[in-house]
Order: C-alpha cells, then structure tokens, then sequence
C-alpha cells in the first residue's frame, strides 16, 4: 500500500477523516528526528506527519535533523513526502494566501546543513536537474486547482524555491536581489528535503503556501513574524482540503524515476564500503548493496 508522508506545521496530523493516529517514536544512525511521528490512516491509506520544527515551533531552520527526518519516514514505509512550508512571495503574481506547487530549488544557505546520507566511506552522486517528483507535483497541483476553484484559493503550477539561511528574514538588498535573479518564492527549510528524499528514492513535492511578500513589495510593509503566523493559520484549514484529495488519489504504483534514483548513482567499490555503513544504509542502499 502507498504511504503519504507529510512534513509541515503542527496540526496537519488533526486533520479530519485520519481515524487511529498514533505517536511513533524513530531512532536513526543519524540522531533523532524533529519529533515523534504521527502515523494513521485516511481512506484506507496510511499518512505519516511529522512537524519539522518540532510541536511547538521549538527548532530552527538551521538546526533541524534533516537526515533523521527523511530517514524515519523511510523507515516507516514512505515512498512519498509533500512538504506543506510556509514561503514569502518575490513575484506580484503570487499573493499571499496563494499557493505554489514549486518545481525547482536554489541553495543559498550559508551554515552547514547535512544534505546527503552519503559520507564516510561512500559516495553516491544522484540526478537532481528536476528536484520534484512530476507525478507527485502534477497530482498535488491538479487536485489542488480543483480544490481551489471552490475555496477561492489561487493554485500556481511550477516555481522557483530560493533556501534561505535564516532565522532572520531578508534585508531588502537580498529581496531585490532574488527577484533580479528570477526567484519566485523564499524559505528556509526545503532543499535539504529535497535532496535527501531523492537519495532514498522517496517522491517529493512542495505545497508551498504565500505568507508574505517578504520586504520588496513597496505596498506592503515589511514581514513580520505576526504576519506569517496569522496567514499561515488561513492557509492551513485549505491546505488541509487539498492534501485530503490528493491522499484519495494516490496511485498505488510509482512510475516516475525517484523510485530508482540510485541506479548507478553508486560509485564505491563495494568492496570497500564498511560493514558498519551497509547495515545504517541498509533502507536506502540494500537493493543496490548486500
């Protein structure tokens, strides 16, 4: 059965019809994920929830386990991930209360994030020129649209994610300068995700929801973090209605390449890949790597 992992804000595991959820606590050889994982079943489909922040908001952007993350969710059987990730808006086209269902990725973060599960002693190099799972983002997007034409939410098709460092927002020079730079939305949290669900050959898509217009927008005033929450409180009961649909839709075979991302990806003599790696990365390597 295809399990819909979804990594968000707090409340998303409250949504109405997920009957029997249960609290899953995760160890990985990377440390432990942001926090236990929700775990229940909506239309017969199991959904794992996991708030990325922690419940209560309690981890920076910065500081979160990625690697933990998307590894708990392997390890409980995902095979698909939608990030639900608040964003500000660097077009006048996306509104606040928009939605985006983001195509591509551009890494600007400047702390050290572990993106790769591929390190001491193994070295995997994976296609990564389209960061979104198309089968994945076309259903989240098309379900979306028709959610929204009866919502009066406005669904946009494609879009390009700048990651951020954070906790701070941009200066207005850094806001100009991603527009310069044909950037649609901004946010903190989503290209490591990206990146290590496509090493587990995980399908990822991104529903990210406008907040703001970050600082640019000389109409509005600057991003507050009053101003984030409250739109991101309106967005969540509709980002609810989407991802209802879009569980009730979920094919039950994959046939897109996140399935196989690691074919060939692998460029170790296995000879020479540790005993001790082979067992932490057995979830992700094993088909490849005995």
């Amino acid at each position: 059965m295809p399990m819909l992992g979804i990594i968000g804000g707090s409340g998303l595991y409250k949504m109405d019809g997920i009957k029997g959820v249960k609290e899953v606590e995760v160890n990985t050889p990377f440390g432990k994920p942001s926090d236990r994982l929700f775990v229940g079943k909506f239309d017969e489909k199991e959904v794992v929830f996991l708030p990325r922040h922690g419940v209560g908001h309690r981890i920076s952007p910065s500081q979160i386990n990625y690697r933990a993350n998307i590894f708990a969710m392997k390890e409980l059987g995902v095979d698909r991930i939608i990030s639900v990730t608040a964003c500000g808006s660097l077009r006048e086209e996306l509104r606040p209360l928009d939605f985006v269902v983001v195509d591509q990725y551009v890494d600007r973060t400047n702390h050290a994030r572990d993106m790769t599960f591929f390190e001491d002693g193994i070295v995997a190099h994976i296609s990564f020129s389209h960061p979104v799972c198309p089968e994945l983002s076309n259903l989240l997007y098309n379900t979306g649209d028709e959610a929204g034409k009866r919502l009066g939410i406005k669904m946009h098709k494609g879009g390009t994610y700048i990651n951020m460092e954070g906790p701070a927002f941009s200066t207005l020079a850094e806001s100009n300068l991603y527009r310069g730079w044909g950037m649609d939305v901004i946010g903190m949290t989503n290209m490591p995700e990206a990146k290590l669900a496509r090493e587990a050959e995980i399908c990822y898509a991104t529903l990210a929801c406008v907040t703001d217009y970050d600082c640019w927008h000389s109409g509005h005033e600057s991003v507050t973090i009053d101003m984030v929450a409250e739109n991101l409180l309106k967005n969540i009961e509709n980002a609810k209605k989407v991802l209802r649909l879009v569980i009730k839709n979920i094919p039950e075979e994959r046939n897109c390449k996140c399935k196989d991302a690691l074919k060939n990806a692998i460029i170790t003599d296995q000879k020479l890949i540790s005993e001790k790696v082979k067992k932490d990365l057995a979830i992700i390597i094993g088909k490849y790597i005995k």
